[in-house]
């Protein structure tokens, strides 16, 4: 079986392991490919990506999701740069100390960087590891977490740690898939267990679904001329570091139009009092933990009666630049109907 031909593969950089699996981490690897490589491009080393400002991080992020990644991914690199010179620990406990690197991405750049064994336990290994013991149940389930845990540790050899942790999670990604798994072409098939009992395909068990809570927004889009007033969200929290239009939650039984009446207060100004915003449309985007139904209106103001204030988090965009502003999902879903008001 021959490896995948990724661009981290040919490298034992420990900065740019730690890049690919950070950004691995949830999000499919054709969809990580050209973020990592405009990531080197506009942080080549670690001590580049430690020095610049967390603005150009999250912008650069957008789109790829899991936004605490970057968050972390930024404290980490000033981490390296100054408690260890900006050379990476080899270390599991030191690894693990870093912000947003968890024990399976600590053993994958101990592993895959420095050659030193490190277990690893991604989605991939963890579906060969289920499959190959024929682990029934929840496998998120701390027993279960704790037996793959011990399979991990105990398959890791001390010798080429390298090729076996690239080797495992390219026989999950490749051979042992979550659908239709090649078992024939799977050097471990006679020693897999699930294969024995013919119930490979029915494993790992589907997790209890917990029903997705649905969040109700309203969106203004302030107009003036060419352009719309965007904000900043605070860095800290859901979505951090990206930009928005002003936003309100719609609490039970709360109206659209007077939520907005709020938001527009908010912001420094009252409704002209010969027009009331617009509906443009609806937005429906699905989060991690959440269903978003999103309303979009928009108001037109002239610029005498504009009394938003530059700085504190926002700015004008022009309309034309919004397809590249490192807007968050719904919003950027929103731009269509800008487009056809225009």
């Amino acid at each position: 079986m021959a490896g995948r031909d990724l661009p981290w593969r040919s490298t034992r950089a420990p900065y740019r392991i730690w890049l690919s699996e950070v950004m691995l981490q949830q999000t499919q690897v054709a969809t990580v490919i050209p973020y990592y490589e405009r990531f080197l491009e506009s942080f080549p080393t670690v001590c580049d990506l430690a020095h610049a400002p967390i603005e150009a991080v999250i912008d650069l992020w957008a789109g790829l999701g899991y936004y605490s990644r970057a968050r972390n991914l930024h404290r980490a690199a000033i981490e390296v740069f100054e408690s260890f010179g900006g050379v990476f620990p080899s270390e599991l406990e030191a690894l693990m100390a870093l912000p947003g690197v968890g024990r399976s991405t600590a053993g994958a750049i101990r592993s895959i960087a420095f050659d030193r064994k490190g277990p690893v336990l991604d989605g991939n290994v963890r579906r060969v590891l289920v499959r190959l013991v024929a682990l029934r149940g929840d496998p998120r389930a701390s027993k279960a977490e704790k037996l793959l845990w011990q399979w991990a540790e105990a398959l890791t050899p001390e010798t080429r740690p390298h090729d076996y942790a690239q080797a495992i999670m390219d026989l999950g990604a490749t051979v042992c898939t979550p659908t239709r798994p090649a078992c024939e072409r799977c050097p471990w098939e006679d020693d897999c267990r699930a294969r024995a009992l013919n119930i490979e395909q029915s494993l790992p068990e589907k997790r209890p679904r917990k029903k997705t809570p649905e969040v109700r927004q309203v969106a203004l889009v302030l107009r003036c001329g060419n352009r719309v007033w965007l904000q900043r969200r605070p860095y800290e929290g859901l979505l951090g570091g990206l930009w928005e239009f002003p936003t309100r939650e719609l609490g039970e039984g709360v109206g659209a139009l007077d939520s907005l009446e709020q938001l527009v207060r908010e912001l420094g100004f009252c409704f002209p009092e010969d027009e009331a915003p617009r509906l443009l449309g609806g937005v429906r985007h699905i989060y991690s933990h959440f269903r978003l139904d999103l309303s979009l209106y928009e108001l037109c103001l002239t610029q005498p009666s504009f009394k938003v204030a530059e700085g504190g988090g926002g700015q004008w965009t022009d309309i034309a630049e919004l397809s590249s502003t490192a807007l968050h999902g719904a919003h950027k879903k929103a731009l269509p109907m800008l487009d056809s008001q225009g």
